[in-house]
């Protein structure tokens, strides 16, 4: 069974920074997209970057410029998140997509940017 586990999120001043870590555990299809989606209260959940296995990055346009994604493997995936804004704020949930057989979710992990 594959299980995604987050951690670095946490509370932060604006212009501040944090970096999220996602590291997969479990048999999955080592050619793959992993992400990260972030769900504010109210909002539906919405894509912040993608990485995939060769390394090409997707962005949405809310973070180009501010975060980076980045993987040191197959199931690690890694998001640096700098200039931190209030409307950052939300759950931060990992993904991994593979090419064969279905994705998984982590459980999210929270940040919070105050102003």
């Amino acid at each position: 069974q594959v299980q995604l586990v987050e951690s670095g999120g946490g509370l932060v001043q604006a212009g501040g920074s944090l970096r999220l870590s996602c590291a997969a555990s479990g048999s999955i299809f080592s050619i793959n997209v992993m992400g990260w989606y972030r769900q504010a209260p109210g909002k539906t959940r919405e894509l912040v970057a993608t990485i995939a296995t060769d390394g090409s990055p997707n962005y949405a346009d809310s973070v180009k410029g501010r975060f980076t994604i980045s993987r040191d493997n197959a199931k690690t995936v890694y998001l640096q998140m700098n200039s931190l804004k209030p409307e950052d704020t939300a759950l931060y949930y990992c993904n991994i997509r593979p090419l064969l057989g279905r994705d998984y979710w982590g459980q999210g992990t929270q940040v919070t940017v105050s102003s």
